[in-house]
């Protein structure tokens, strides 16, 4: 099982603020003969979501971001096979999405609706924006 991410337990705390049930943690998924482990599963009012944490702490906003989003997108794909019914977010804190996310590199992702986040502030354990 792959190590947590620094800001794991932040989110997870952030989601039972906000009134989630942590289902899985992580969830992990049998893709033929390799398992795959999102970070955390979650439901609320017959919603079900994965969330797959991320820091953005590399040395390079753009090298993370090409990664993450390989990763995110290898998740839903596997999702959508396995756990249809469940929805896939990526988790960052708003320091990054204020970087990444409201630069136009960022925003292409968002308005190509390309990837779903949760934007959370990380001192204060809270979710300060949802992104479908």
């Amino acid at each position: 099982m792959p190590a947590k991410d620094i800001y794991h337990d932040c989110v997870k705390n952030a989601l039972i603020k906000d009134g989630w049930q942590i289902t899985h943690d992580p969830l992990s998924l049998k893709i033929g003969k390799k398992d795959i482990f999102i970070d955390i599963a979650a439901e609320k009012q017959g919603t079900k979501i994965a969330v797959e944490i991320k820091s953005f702490v590399g040395i390079s906003e753009v090298e993370d971001l090409k990664n993450t989003l390989g990763q995110y997108i290898l998740y839903e794909k596997i999702l959508q096979r396995l756990e249809s019914e469940r929805i896939i977010y990526l988790a960052i804190r708003d320091t990054v999405f204020n970087k990444i996310f409201t630069e136009e590199i960022g925003k292409i992702l968002l308005e190509e609706n390309t990837i779903k986040l949760i934007v959370f502030d990380s001192q204060a354990e809270a979710i300060t924006k949802w992104i479908d």
